[in-house]
Parts: C-alpha cells; sequence; structure tokens
C-alpha cells in the first residue's frame, strides 16, 4: 500500500509542476483511494454510503483547488485524509442527524397533554404580568399579547415609541428574572 502512496506522491509532485498527465494519472488512482476513505467514514458514523461518491467528488475538487498548500516535503496521504474527513464532516452537518423513531411505538406510554396542565401554564404567565407595573403591563400585553406595533402603543399610552421598547425591554427582563426564581 505504501508503493502505491508513494506513486501518486511522485505523480502530484510531478503535477504541481505541471505535468496534467501525472495529474490525470494522480486523480486516477486517487479515486479509488478517497471512496474506500469516505465510505468507512460514513460507515463510522452509522449512516449508509449512498452519498459517497458526492463527497469524493467535493474532495477531488478541493484537491484540485489546494494542491499546491501539500508540502511535498511530507507524505501526501494525511493531506488527502484530512481534505476527505473535512469533506466528510462538511456533508454530514449539512445533511443534519435524523433519526426516525415511529411513534407507534411509544402512543401507550406518551400521555397526552392535559386541559388543566394549559390552563395552570396560563395562570402561572397571568401571575408574572400581574407583578408589573401597570404601564409595563399594558405595554407587554398590548406587544407580545395582543400584536400591536410600539407606534400604536405609544399613541395609545402617549410615550414615544423608543420609551416604549425600552419600557417593554425592562419589563420583560423584570419577568424573566421572576420567572427564574420561582
Amino acid at each position: 500500500m505504501q508503493d502505491k502512496s508513494d506513486d501518486i506522491a511522485q505523480l502530484m509532485r510531478a503535477a504541481n509542476a505541471g505535468d496534467e498527465g501525472a495529474y490525470k494519472r494522480a486523480l486516477a488512482l486517487l479515486a479509488p483511494r478517497l471512496r474506500a476513505i469516505v465510505g468507512n467514514g460514513f460507515r463510522a458514523y452509522g449512516y449508509g454510503t449512498d452519498d459517497v461518491e458526492d463527497v469524493v467528488q467535493e474532495t477531488l475538487l478541493t484537491i484540485h483547488l489546494k494542491r499546491q498548500t501539500w508540502d511535498e516535503s511530507q507524505p501526501l496521504s494525511p493531506w488527502l485524509r484530512a481534505i476527505a474527513r473535512n469533506k466528510l464532516i462538511d456533508h454530514l452537518r449539512r445533511r443534519g442527524h435524523r433519526q426516525y423513531v415511529p411513534i407507534e411505538d411509544f402512543e401507550n406510554i406518551l400521555e397526552a397533554p392535559s386541559e388543566t396542565g394549559q390552563a395552570a401554564a396560563s395562570l402561572d404567565g397571568r401571575n408574572l404580568l400581574d407583578g408589573l407595573k401597570p404601564r409595563e403591563r399594558s405595554i407587554v400585553e398590548a406587544i407580545s399579547i395582543e400584536g400591536r406595533s410600539s407606534r400604536e402603543v405609544a399613541e395609545k399610552l402617549e410615550m414615544t415609541e423608543g420609551a416604549v421598547r425600552v419600557a417593554l425591554h425592562r419589563a420583560l427582563k423584570t419577568l424573566a428574572a421572576r420567572y427564574r426564581s420561582e
């Protein structure tokens, strides 16, 4: 296996010196090797190998664009593996990790939300709001609950928009602190 790595490294050195034929041969030797590296990476992370070719193509493109960054006095394999690993990780991040779990397996275990739980949450929210100063409470209710704009609230309360936003921010900060303390 080391002989093949040395051959590819020699071809890459020649390619970096301008030999296009050597570059084509290097890519032809690299592609199967990268497929194995990327395929092993997908399996190690618990995925199938459906997207191996996409990651291999991204890796080959990166090698093409960054081949001059390889220090020719160093072995080629670690440089190639690092690029392939980074492209695999980028691909997995873009894809996101989703695991399908059928809900039918849990339907007898999961508890339906109770109406009393929702009513209690509403009551808790009301209690928190009741702890605010009347003007702050009316600003929070108008903007956060009723969906009014700060301009409408400012006109109604005869305040500037900036003062309404500052009061809203302070009221929400107070609510958050009270909520955390309870």
